[in-house]
């Protein structure tokens, strides 16, 4: 949309380019309608205003830097439809805590962070800026409570989150609690393993009637192909590295779905439950928009 604009005020083709790069992300609307206004008027040129845009870009970063090892991503929701998410797992408990009271002190509808361990959980919440986040153990995730600072719902349809054992709860509700505070509807079918296969038939009128499935599961990773073939909504899989040695710590069943011979069923890393949810969405916000 942008990039057409631009070419109708006659602005060159290496200038529509680096712009339509930029994306405008660090710029206000009012800004960048200033700058308009002055090309329609002919105080500037086309030139000119690309110039005016690029170092306000550049003199804006659209990130907050926490000492000398994070940077805050201000326009990750913007960009994505879903803000900037803390992966705790290798952070050490002081630059987890510098970096969730830097994002508690600015405005934010989303502060929440991945893979935390319950004692550095703890802890955290005994910090007076952290004390109203929330701590969900089996999904090891800290966040905002989901009254008052979950994401705006905007989406009618519902995500249908299962497990093939109880053993891959932790990746299941990683992708099932960043799919509530995210503001969708989720339905919960837990150890509907193939080796009880009659288990998931008792729960596929709920799964069937949802608008994405995430199907999570270790060992022989063989439930989302199973599944594949008997609803015809979106699967996400999801390998966990629960099993024997021959799992080896969840290559097995990533190959497996990988390898699949029931189509629509995509597959994401070993463990990623959020990154699944985060899958799931994005195909919601985008189904929505239709």
């Amino acid at each position: 949309m942008f990039a057409t604009l631009y070419m109708r005020l006659g602005w060159r083709q290496d200038n529509v380019r680096l712009i339509s790069h930029m994306r405008l992300y660090s710029i206000s609307s009012k800004e960048l309608r200033n700058i308009l206004e002055n090309v329609k008027s002919g105080a500037l040129s086309p030139v000119e205003a690309a110039d005016s845009i690029a170092h306000t870009y550049q003199s804006k970063p659209s990130y907050d830097s926490v000492e000398k090892y994070a940077k805050l991503d201000r326009d990750r929701k913007q960009r994505t439809g879903f803000p900037e998410v803390v992966y705790a797992e290798g952070k050490s408990y002081a630059q987890m805590a510098t970096i969730l009271e830097n994002m508690m002190r600015r405005p934010a509808e989303l502060v929440m962070a991945t893979r935390v361990n319950k004692i550095d959980a703890l802890q955290l919440l005994r910090r007076p800026i952290l004390q109203n986040l929330e701590y969900y153990e089996t999904a090891r995730i800290l966040s905002n409570k989901p009254t008052g600072n979950a994401l705006r719902r905007r989406h009618t349809g519902s995500v249908s989150v299962l497990c093939a054992g109880t053993s891959d709860l932790q990746v299941a509700e990683e992708a099932a609690i960043t799919l509530e505070i995210g503001g969708h509807r989720v339905e919960r079918s837990y150890d509907v393993g193939v080796a009880g296969i009659h288990r998931l038939f008792q729960n596929l009128d709920k799964v069937s009637t949802s608008s994405v499935a995430i199907c999570v599961a270790g060992m022989d990773g063989a439930l989302p192909s199973v599944l594949g073939g008997l609803i015809s909504i979106p699967i996400i899989a999801v390998p966990t590295s629960v099993g024997y040695g021959a799992a080896f710590a969840g290559l097995a069943p990533l190959l497996t779905m990988l390898n699949s011979c029931s189509p629509g069923v995509s597959v994401v890393n070993i463990d990623n439950g959020f990154g699944a949810a985060i899958c799931a969405d994005r195909m919601l916000r985008l189904s929505s928009s239709e």
